[in-house]
């Protein structure tokens, strides 16, 4: 009975996540489908996860390389059309697994770690679509390439290290408003011809469509509170 319970409050919270993100864009004037919903799955295990995938949900993001690791592989092999996101800073050490791991990449943010991705999606023939991840509020605890510094890294990112970039990604500093920072953003990905915006969390995912996002990525809405390890 506990299970059917879950269960039944995941598909709740999922339908509402995906009511509020097409509320958002009807208000935005864009086609619901426009916007794809990663369900942020980290810190929760298999048993969290599995009534999530059973509601219908095929897009998943985590932000550790080892956790997606312990994880991922044997539930992909019940739910082969899941789709894995990292959206979480990669180090230049994990490359090789998450190259094997995920289909899409949020947090490429430097050249060190441009040039380690080219090798390894060379070297394995598998080529995860990747977003730069953008520092808007050039914190310097988080990762992520200076406004000031994007179009040229990006410009490296094509010429010199051949790689295709897809999309922004960006979080914006906790205690400020999330606003300027998904148009800032969004300006940045428009004069460099990028079409795909992974912005929004939670709190916040309906005001980055608002912006223009096209990737929203709601862990609490979902999965309820995270348990701090």
């Amino acid at each position: 009975m506990a299970d059917a319970v879950e269960m039944t409050d995941v598909a709740q919270s999922l339908a509402r996540v995906r009511a509020e993100i097409a509320a958002a864009c009807r208000e935005a004037g864009r086609a619901p489908d426009s916007v794809t919903l990663i369900a942020v799955s980290k810190t929760f295990g298999v048993e969290s996860i599995e009534p999530v995938i059973a509601a219908g949900q095929r897009v998943f993001g985590e932000n550790r390389v080892a956790e997606a690791k312990g994880k991922w592989p044997a539930l992909r092999q019940r739910h082969p059309d899941i789709e894995l996101h990292l959206i979480g800073s990669l180090q230049s050490n994990k490359v090789r697994d998450a190259v094997a791991l995920f289909d899409c990449i949020h947090s490429l943010d430097r050249p060190s770690l441009a040039s380690e991705l080219r090798k390894e999606m060379t070297r394995a023939g598998r080529s995860p679509r990747l977003f730069v991840q953008i520092n808007t509020g050039a914190e310097p605890q988080k990762g992520g390439v200076l406004p000031e510094e994007a179009d040229g890294f990006l410009g490296a990112c094509r010429t010199q290290y051949g790689l295709t970039v897809e999309g922004l990604m960006c979080i914006p500093p906790l205690e400020e408003a999330p606003a300027p920072h998904f148009a800032l953003t969004a300006k940045i990905a428009a004069r460099n011809g990028l079409k795909q915006l992974s912005m929004g969390m939670s709190a916040d995912f309906a005001a980055a469509v608002a912006f223009g996002a096209t990737h929203v990525r709601v862990g609490t809405a979902i999965f309820g509170d995270r348990v701090k390890p």
